[in-house]
C-alpha cells in the first residue's frame, strides 16, 4: 500500500514539473484620457523579479507563463505608478490604461513644494506651507499679506478681514478645502472662519476669473486646501508650540496624516491658542484676549480612477474687543477722538469680558469622484455649515451675560462637477449647484435685531472652456447663471417705515401691523450672469503674459437690505436699504511674468469698473434714549477701482535675496466724483534674507514694511451739539492717520533629529523698534495706538 501512495505521489510530482508553461500574455500601454500609446514604460514582473520596456506602440509580451497570478506594476515619466494582477489560464491579451497627465499628479508630492494653480488665466498667487507655518499663531488674513494688492481691514489686532485690491467682505469668496465659507461674511468686524493650521497650500485669485467657484467674486477668490494625499503607505506628521511676548501668547498645532499606496488616507489636526491684553508701545489694550480652538478630521480613498473623501471641522473663537472702542454715544466718540489714548486702560489680564464675540464653526463636507475612459472626471458634493455667532455689548442689570447679538445660520449644499479632458487640446468643465440655507436671529436678546430671520435658495451653472491654441498660446472661455432667492420676516418701527417711504414701495409686504411697529416679509429674487474670458502667452521658458476680462454679478447682502440697529463699536446706526439692486462689475486685467534662476518678477495691473456700487455713508444724526448717534445709509453709486501691483526677487548671491511687494490702489465714486471710503494706501516690503544650508538651513530676514498716508478719502465728518460745552463741535472721523515705517526680522534654524524628523526653530520680532503708529484700516483707530513690538518664538517638531 505504501508503494502505490509512493507511486502517485511521485506521478503527480511528474506531472507538476511537466505543466505547459507555453503560455504568453501581450499588453497595450494607453493614456486613460484620450488612448495615445504609452511607450517606453518600465514593467516590473513580481513572480519573475524582472523588468521589461514597452514598445513605441505602448506594447509589451512575456512569454513562457504558466496558469497562475500574474502581477506587473508600471511606471513611466510623468506617470502615476499602477500595479494590476491577472490569472493567467491561457494566452492573454489586456489593454491597461495609466494617468498620464502631469498636472493631475501633484497629489503624490512628498515635499509639499509643488503648487498647483486653480486658473491659467487669472491673476493668481499661491502661498505654500514653508511660508503658512509662520503664520501658525496668527490667522488668515494676516498670511494672506504675503501676496502684493492683499491688505487688511481690521477691528483691532485679532479680528482681521482679508481685502484684495480695495474689495473685502462679501465681495471675497473664500473656499475651505473646495467648500465656500458661509459665516456671516457681510460684517467689517467678522473676520473668516479658517483654522490656518489647517491648511496645506492657499490660492490667492484676483477678480472674478474662477467662475467655478462662484459667479459674485467681484474682489476675488480665496482657496484654502489641505494637505496633499500620498499615495504610498507612509505615516507623517507634525507638532507646532509657540509663544509672543505681547499678549502673553501661547500656541499649539499638531497634526498627523497616515497614507497606503492604496488610496486610503486618514489626516487629523486639532489646535489651541490663547492671548491676553495686547499692548501698544505705551499703554495695555485692555479686553484685547483671545481664545482660539480648532479640530478637523479628513478621510477617505483617493486613486486615480474613483475616489472619496469625509471633512469635518470645528472652530470656536472668543475675542475680546478693545473696552475703550464702547462708546456710549457721539460725545464720546469726539472725547476719544481727541485723546491721545484709550479712556480705559487697566493691568493686563488673560480675561475676556464684554465687549466680544463668541463664534462657533461646524462644517462637514462628503465627497465622491468617478473617472470615465475617453471622457473625463465627474464629482459630487454634499456640504453642510453652522455658524453661531454671538456678540455681547457692555450691559448692566439682569441682562449684563446676555448677548446682543445672536445669529444662527445653516447652509445645506448640494454640487456636481464634471471635467471633460479626453482631448489633448482642449478641456470642458462644467457644474450645477443647488443650496438653502437658514439664518435664525434670536429675539431673546431683549435688543432690537440687526439682522432678521430669512430663508435663502441659490441655484447656479456654469461651463469653462480651455483651449491651447498653441504650445505657447492658451485661451479660455467661461459663463455662470445664478438665480437668488431672499425671503426674510423682519420687524420694522412704523416711524422708521413710513420714514424711508417703505409705506409707498413696499406696502404690499406687510404682514401685521403691531401700531409702533410692522412685521413684513420681503422676498427678492436675483438674475446674476458672470462671464470671462482670458489668455495666456508664453514668450519663451523665463516669461509670459496673461490678460482677463471678468463680469460678475453680486446681489446685496442681508446687511445691506435690511440692518436696523446700533454698532457700538463705530458708533453709529446702520441702515441698510430694501431697494438696493444687484452690483455689476467689468474687470479688465493684465500681467507680465518673468522667471529664471535669480531673478522673479510678477506685474500686474487692473481696472474695474462696478455699477451700482453699494457703499455706506453718514447722513446725518439720530437722538436715542443713549444719546445722539451718526447715521450710516448703505447706499448704491457708480464706481471705480484701478492699481498696480508689483512683486520683485532676485538672488543677489547664492545665499543672499532681495524681495520687493509693492501695491497701490485707487477708488472712486464717479457719480459723486469723490474718492471711496477704506481704500487702501500705497504700501511696500522690502526684504533682505540670507539662507545656507550648509549650516542647519539657518535663515535670517530683514523686512521694511513702509505704508503711505492716504490722501484721498471721502469727506464725511460732521457737527454735532456737545450739552456739557454748550457748543457745536466738528466730529473729524474720516481723516487717515499718518504714514508709518516698521521692521520686522524673521530667523529659523532646521536640527536633524533622525533619519526621518527635524526639530525647526524660529524667532521674530515685529514692529522692531516698537514703532507707534495707527493704520487707516484699523476700525479701532479712533480710540487706540497698534500694537507695538511683539517677539515670537516657534519649535515645530516634524515626523
Amino acid at each position: 500500500m505504501k508503494q502505490i501512495i509512493v507511486g502517485m505521489a511521485l506521478a503527480i510530482s511528474c506531472l507538476s514539473y511537466s505543466q505547459n508553461c507555453t503560455y504568453t500574455f501581450l499588453g497595450e500601454l494607453s493614456d486613460f484620457h484620450d488612448g495615445t500609446p504609452i511607450g517606453s514604460a518600465t514593467i516590473f514582473i513580481k513572480e519573475r523579479d524582472k523588468y521589461l520596456v514597452s514598445d513605441f506602440d505602448g506594447k509589451f509580451k512575456i512569454e513562457d507563463l504558466c496558469i497562475g497570478g500574474l502581477t506587473l506594476t508600471i511606471s513611466h515619466i510623468g506617470c502615476e505608478t499602477k500595479t494590476v494582477s491577472y490569472d493567467i489560464v491561457g494566452d492573454t491579451f489586456k489593454a491597461i490604461k495609466i494617468e498620464h497627465h502631469i498636472e493631475e499628479l501633484n497629489e503624490i508630492s512628498v515635499s509639499g513644494n509643488i503648487s498647483k494653480k486653480e486658473t491659467q488665466t487669472a491673476q493668481e498667487t499661491v502661498l505654500k506651507g514653508n511660508i503658512l507655518k509662520k503664520y501658525s499663531a496668527l490667522n488668515l488674513g494676516d498670511a494672506l499679506k504675503e501676496v502684493a494688492g492683499v491688505s487688511s481691514i481690521n477691528t483691532g489686532n485679532s479680528i482681521v478681514k482679508p481685502m484684495i485690491n480695495g474689495m473685502h467682505s462679501s465681495r471675497l469668496l473664500i473656499l475651505n478645502n473646495n467648500v465656500r465659507l458661509q459665516d456671516q461674511e457681510w460684517g467689517i468686524e467678522h473676520a473668516p472662519n479658517i483654522d490656518i493650521n489647517s491648511a496645506g497650500q492657499i490660492s490667492v485669485i484676483k477678480g472674478a476669473g474662477a467662475l467655478a467657484f462662484g459667479g459674485d467674486a467681484i474682489g476675488g477668490v480665496i482657496i484654502v486646501n489641505p494637505s496633499r494625499v500620498i499615495l504610498r503607505d507612509t505615516l507623517f506628521g507634525k507638532t507646532t508650540i509657540g509663544g509672543q511676548s505681547n499678549g502673553k501668547v501661547f500656541n499649539i498645532n499638531s497634526a498627523l496624516n497616515k497614507n497606503y499606496a492604496s488610496g486610503w488616507f486618514v489626516n487629523i489636526q486639532a489646535s489651541l491658542r490663547k492671548n491676553g491684553d495686547f499692548e501698544a508701545p505705551d499703554y495695555i489694550l485692555s479686553n484685547t484676549g483671545s481664545r482660539s480652538k480648532g479640530f478637523s478630521l479628513r478621510g477617505g480613498k483617493k486613486t486615480f480612477e474613483s475616489g472619496f473623501e469625509i471633512f469635518y471641522s470645528y472652530l470656536n473663537n472668543e475675542i475680546g474687543i478693545l473696552r475703550a472702542s464702547h462708546i456710549g454715544n457721539v460725545e464720546d466718540l469726539v472725547d476719544a477722538i481727541n485723546s491721545q489714548q484709550p479712556l480705559v486702560i487697566d493691568d493686563f489680564t488673560y480675561d475676556i469680558n464684554s465687549p466680544k464675540q463668541d463664534v462657533t464653526h461646524h462644517l462637514l463636507k462628503a465627497m465622491y469622484y468617478k473617472r470615465f475612459q475617453n471622457f473625463g472626471k465627474v464629482n459630487v458634493q454634499y456640504d453642510y455649515q453652522n455658524n453661531q455667532r454671538f456678540e455681547f455689548d457692555v450691559r448692566i442689570g439682569e441682562d449684563r451675560d446676555k448677548p446682543a447679538l445672536d445669529l444662527n445660520l445653516q447652509t445645506h449644499t448640494l454640487s456636481t462637477d464634471v471635467i471633460l479632458d479626453s482631448k489633448s487640446d482642449y478641456k470642458l468643465k462644467f457644474g450645477f449647484l443647488g443650496r438653502y440655507q437658514n439664518n435664525f436671529a434670536n429675539p431673546d436678546t431683549g435688543v432690537r435685531r440687526l439682522i432678521p430671520d430669512y430663508d435663502k435658495y441659490d441655484a447656479g451653472m456654469y461651463a469653462i472652456v480651455e483651449y491651447a491654441l498653441n504650445s505657447s498660446t492658451t485661451l479660455d472661455f467661461g459663463a455662470r447663471y445664478d438665480f437668488n432667492r431672499i425671503d426674510a420676516k423682519k420687524f420694522y418701527r412704523t416711524s422708521r417705515w413710513e420714514e424711508r417711504g417703505y409705506n409707498v414701495d413696499f406696502a404690499d409686504i406687510v404682514v401685521d401691523d403691531l401700531g409702533t411697529q410692522l412685521l413684513t416679509n420681503p422676498v427678492f429674487n436675483y438674475h446674476n450672469f458672470s462671464a470671462s474670458a482670458g489668455l495666456k502667452h508664453e514668450f519663451s521658458d523665463y516669461s509670459y503674459i496673461i490678460a482677463n476680462y471678468s463680469l460678475s454679478s453680486r446681489p446685496p447682502n442681508p446687511s445691506e437690505l435690511f440692518s436696523d440697529g446700533l454698532h457700538h463699536s463705530a458708533a453709529r446706526l446702520e441702515l441698510g436699504d430694501l431697494r438696493l439692486k444687484q452690483e455689476i462689475s467689468n474687470r479688465i486685467s493684465a500681467s507680465y511674468n518673468y522667471n529664471n534662476d535669480k531673478t522673479n518678477i510678477i506685474l500686474e495691473a487692473f481696472y474695474n469698473r462696478i455699477n451700482d456700487f453699494m457703499y455706506l455713508e453718514p447722513v446725518g444724526i439720530e437722538q436715542t434714549i443713549r444719546g445722539a448717534f451718526p447715521v450710516w445709509n448703505y447706499l448704491q453709486s457708480d464706481s471705480e477701482l484701478y492699481g498696480v501691483d508689483l512683486t520683485v526677487s532676485h538672488d543677489l548671491s547664492e545665499s543672499l535675496n532681495f524681495s520687493n511687494k509693492s501695491s497701490y490702489t485707487k477708488g472712486n465714486n464717479i457719480e459723486a466724483n469723490k474718492p471711496l471710503i477704506n481704500i487702501p494706501a500705497f504700501n511696500t516690503r522690502n526684504s533682505i534674507t540670507y539662507k545656507t544650508n550648509n549650516w542647519k538651513n539657518f535663515l535670517v530676514s530683514l523686512t521694511s514694511e513702509w505704508t503711505a498716508e492716504q490722501t484721498e478719502f471721502p469727506d464725511n465728518n460732521f457737527e454735532t451739539f456737545v450739552a456739557a460745552t454748550n457748543e457745536n463741535i466738528l466730529v473729524d472721523f474720516s481723516t487717515p492717520p499718518n504714514a508709518f515705517h516698521l521692521l520686522h526680522l524673521y530667523s529659523e534654524i532646521t536640527f536633524k533629529t533622525s533619519s526621518y524628523t527635524d526639530l525647526n526653530v524660529a524667532v521674530s520680532i515685529n514692529n522692531l523698534l516698537d514703532t507707534k503708529y495707527r493704520a487707516y484700516l484699523n476700525r479701532l483707530r479712533y480710540f487706540a495706538d497698534d500694537v507695538g513690538r511683539n517677539i515670537m518664538l516657534q519649535l515645530q517638531f516634524n515626523f
